[in-house]
């Protein structure tokens, strides 16, 4: 490999990285909406469903230190995508999905779900505010897929 392979393999891997990373701290990253949860700990399960265009609920209230279990069930007829960051981060990580329609997410605040499956994302939110989670595939935010979390 020569220096510019390797440069774009980088540059590839940080679109790929999205809105999720927010900034790297200590040799860790860090997140808008919080952090990985840790399963040892209680959480509050909370199941989201996805289907075309929506998720249900829509708006979800949640504790500042509290740990959510979110059971995520795609019971549309398409993928989708559950991400969960801010509206700013996902509006620009919306726009790199444009370009690279299958990127696939390799964190833990994000999962894609072919129909009739199901995952789950443990967090917990250790910062105050609203955050955003989305369907970043290409037309599905645009056609409503979102949904919001206050954090109080």
């Amino acid at each position: 490999m020569n220096r510019f392979t390797i440069t774009g393999l980088a540059l590839c891997a940080l679109v790929a990285a999205g809105p999720a990373l927010a900034h790297k701290k200590h040799g860790h990253q860090s997140y808008s909406a919080g952090e990985p949860g840790n399963p040892k700990k209680p959480s509050r399960t909370i199941e989201v469903q996805m289907s075309e265009m929506e998720y249900k609920p829509y708006r979800i209230e949640v504790k500042r230190g509290e740990q959510i279990r979110f059971v995520i069930r795609n019971v549309g007829k398409e993928d989708h995508e559950f991400l969960l960051a801010t509206t700013e981060e996902n509006l620009k990580h919306a726009e790199d999905m444009k370009k690279h329609p299958h990127m696939e997410h390799d964190e833990p605040n994000a999962v894609r779900l072919a129909p009739n499956k199901s995952a789950e994302i443990l967090w917990r939110f250790s910062k105050s505010g609203t955050f955003e989670y989305s369907c970043l595939i290409p037309n599905h935010r645009e056609y409503g897929m979102t949904g919001r979390v206050i954090v109080k």
